[in-house]
């Protein structure tokens, strides 16, 4: 059973489905006004990772992520470069969609724009209205929070103490009713964007954007609300209490990643550790992933150190990935065009399923650790709060037994190779060793060193390594025979 920790409850539970085998997620997401930075992706990529797993569980998925393309810093921003609102959140959602992409984060099934929903938005603030839980200003329309019961439970907080610890996060207006009150339907200001509403011209609040989108699609009680922890006050603290304000039932699951820093410290401009995500796939494509392995290799509840050090280590550790899928790649190629390995039991074996080689045991190599065992000890990592570090360790631990195994037996190494690439699949990790695209030349030349090594012929298969290292390709000798990739 998968369990997740609740941050309304503040305890790891059961994941309590509205419908069973299906799973309904919306995760806050970006604000488009400038290039997404390592924070944005962190927090992306683990709930890619959540919806991969759920998925892979055999859950169908719905995964909802708002672009919130109206905004104070939007608007900021279209003024300083004398450009329309829509003009600049159109180009920075789809530079956010690109990095996204590069790093391998899955898109949304829906990404809804908050000025497609402003309709729905108006007619939930109207049903606020409705319940005598908000009241009108000069300055918009404001939610009174002491109308709503348990206001502070996703924060554990009382109204004295949010009052209290609110400080500068509330938005001071002598009119509002109490500081802590926020504002549903902002009034329109001039030069800013507005559209019309029972209470004049104006433009939602950032909360009531969320619990429309949320709730409009996935419909009340959907089952996990997520984001980063440095939305839990006031962002979703306020989301839900719309949604409560008017009996309506919203996440059944409230799940919060935490921040990140980089090279020892909070990300920030002063400090000039401020990374964008575009800078680091930049600086090295094989970042994305790395980038990924750092976030799995992490609770996603604790703070994740980025440092180029650990990056480096990321990718050092993924080559061994896609090595292990060149080798099963290169087995494959040789099984099917070698007699001796497409011999009776051979075959079989190579395109048996998990299932049919979990009790495989070469040599005592896999002895504890069969297939049905390195899955099942997967399944508790991830299935107790997202385990991922424990996952990757689980991963990496069954790679080395698949080397091994390969180097005994290739035929049934392969089972368990496809084993450890199918799990790092799981996770969103790739690996970039499948075969390369053929090519009678470098084939042909790595056919002739196998030869000259065979007949001991030293200088002329050095040769032909130099000559393949010319082409930009190298050669890893295995068991199995040669494996050859281009080089980056």
């Amino acid at each position: 059973m998968i369990s997740l920790y609740d941050t309304l409850t503040a305890q790891v539970r059961p994941l309590q489905l509205r419908e069973p085998g299906k799973a309904c997620l919306y995760a806050c997401g970006p604000t488009v006004y400038d290039h997404p930075h390592l924070g944005h992706a962190r927090s992306a990529i683990t709930y890619d990772v959540l919806r991969r797993y759920l998925q892979w569980r055999g859950l169908e998925v719905c995964h909802v992520a708002n672009i919130t393309d109206i905004d104070d810093k939007i608007i900021a921003r279209a003024r300083a470069e004398g450009r329309t609102e829509s003009e600049v959140a159109a180009e920075w959602e789809a530079v956010y969609r690109d990095v996204m992409d590069r790093l391998g984060v899955l898109r949304p099934h829906e990404q809804p724009r908050a000025t497609e929903w402003v309709d729905a938005m108006v007619s939930f603030i109207a049903a606020i209205i409705e319940s005598d839980k908000a009241y009108t200003t000069s300055t918009g329309v404001y939610l009174r929070v002491r109308a709503v019961d348990g206001y502070g439970d996703l924060v554990k907080r009382g109204l004295d103490e949010l009052r209290a610890s609110a400080g500068a996060r509330v938005e001071v207006d002598d009119d509002k009713e109490d500081p802590l009150d926020f504002a549903l339907w902002k009034a329109a200001k001039p030069g800013e964007p507005s559209w019309a509403s029972p209470w004049g011209e104006g433009r939602p609040g950032w909360h009531i954007e969320c619990a429309a989108m949320s709730l409009g699609i996935l419909g009340d009680g959907f089952d996990i609300h997520g984001g980063g922890n440095d939305l839990v006050f006031p962002h979703h603290t306020n989301e839900r209490a719309e949604a409560l304000a008017v009996g309506r039932p919203f996440a059944r699951h409230w799940v919060h990643n935490a921040m990140l820093n980089v090279d020892g410290a909070k990300m920030g401009k002063s400090l000039g550790n401020y990374r964008t995500v575009a800078e680091m796939l930049d600086e090295d494509p094989d970042n994305a992933r790395a980038l990924r392995l750092l976030v799995l290799q992490t609770h996603y509840r604790k703070t994740m150190e980025v440092n180029s050090e650990l990056l480096a280590a990321a990718r050092s550790a993924l080559q061994r990935l896609d090595a292990l899928a060149r080798r099963l790649a290169a087995v494959s190629h040789l099984a099917e065009n070698s007699p001796s390995l497409s011999a009776p039991g051979h075959s079989e074996a190579l395109g048996a399923d998990l299932d049919a080689g979990a009790a495989a045991d070469v040599g005592g190599l896999a002895s504890g650790h069969s297939a049905e065992e390195i899955e099942a000890r997967f399944r508790v990592a991830m299935d107790y709060d997202l385990g991922t570090p424990e996952a990757v360790a689980v991963v990496f631990d069954a790679l080395r037994k698949a080397n091994a195994q390969l180097d005994a037996s290739p035929a049934e190494g392969c089972v368990s190779a496809r084993q450890v690439i199918d799990l790092a699949e799981a996770l969103g990790l790739a690996a970039a060793g499948s075969r390369p695209t053929a090519d009678a030349r470098i084939e042909e030349l790595v056919s002739r060193r196998q030869a000259a090594r065979e007949s001991k012929d030293w200088a002329v298969a050095d040769a032909l390594r130099e000559e393949l290292r010319s082409l930009g390709v190298t050669v890893e000798d295995t068991p199995a025979g040669p494996v050859w990739r281009r080089l980056a």
